[in-house]
């Protein structure tokens, strides 16, 4: 596998946890991440998540607790540390409507850890934080 295969495996990961959000199925989400990740929002003033059971969790109450949601992932740059592990950042446009109809929006930027686990390139850890001032309010997963 060439190195352009290798970033391509990174973003396709990457994409397949916001389309997870987004068509409100939490496994697929979770498929993008490695039993040991770990997902930390606190810097949006959401919480941090450990593990493959914590994320899920989180994934499970996101899906049960938005109406509606859109994650746009873009600008990607992965750096390569060895032949298993990445690192890398990406940006995030999040927008959404919870169910009991607060709205929520945020630009963020993740920076990511990457490991391949078999065949395949997943996310070791993800922290997020604001580019522009998140809104929120009312988001209750």
């Amino acid at each position: 596998m060439s190195r352009a295969d290798d970033v391509q495996q990174i973003i396709t990961a990457t994409l397949l946890y916001a389309r997870g959000l987004d068509l409100f199925d939490p496994d697929e989400a979770l498929s993008a991440y490695t039993d040991d990740a770990y997902w930390d929002a606190t810097a949006v003033g959401l919480k941090r998540f450990e593990g493959r059971d914590e994320i899920h969790g989180f994934f499970k109450a996101d899906a049960e607790s938005m109406a509606e949601q859109c994650h746009i992932m873009t600008n990607h740059i992965v750096e390569f540390d060895g032949p298993d592990s990445a690192h890398g950042t990406n940006y995030v446009y999040a927008e959404g409507k919870t169910k009991s109809g607060a709205t929520i929006k945020a630009i963020a930027l993740n920076r990511d850890e990457y490991r391949r686990v078999g065949d395949t390139w997943k996310i070791s850890g993800r922290a997020i934080s604001p580019l522009t001032a998140p809104q929120m309010e009312g988001f209750d997963a």
